[in-house]
């Protein structure tokens, strides 16, 4: 990915994501509900992100689509955060998140079975 979303954009990415292609008019319905946009933020936000590529426009009813996937939105800010964050090492990511929770012996076991399938 050669660009960046922000939080903003992303909320219109995750709509797209979850649902599929969709109108505009949709999308500015679904966010005013949730965060209370107006129609004239929703569709800037909309044109920003057509401008970076991440949405494509088409008629009728001015439907967008999704021209990224979401795995690789998380994939390039997963690697931002190792990045900025933990000096570009995961495994001190790894440890700052297991840190945080009491995990279950399941989840262990998950986990594991992680690790040896990247061995």
């Amino acid at each position: 990915m050669d660009f960046k979303l922000f939080d903003s954009e992303l909320k219109i990415m995750n709509i797209l994501w979850q649902e599929g292609d969709t109108t505009a008019k949709h999308i500015a319905e679904l966010l005013k509900e949730e965060i209370g946009w107006n129609v004239n933020t929703t569709y800037t936000l909309i044109k920003r992100c057509i401008k970076k590529g991440a949405i494509e426009r088409f008629e009728p009813n001015f439907m967008c689509h999704a021209l990224i996937p979401k795995e690789e939105v998380q994939d390039a800010e997963t690697q931002e955060l190792i990045s900025k964050l933990y000096n570009g090492c995961t495994d001190k990511l790894f440890a700052a998140l297991l840190s945080r929770k009491k995990l279950s012996a399941q989840e262990i076991e998950r986990l594991r079975q992680i690790v040896r399938d990247l061995e």
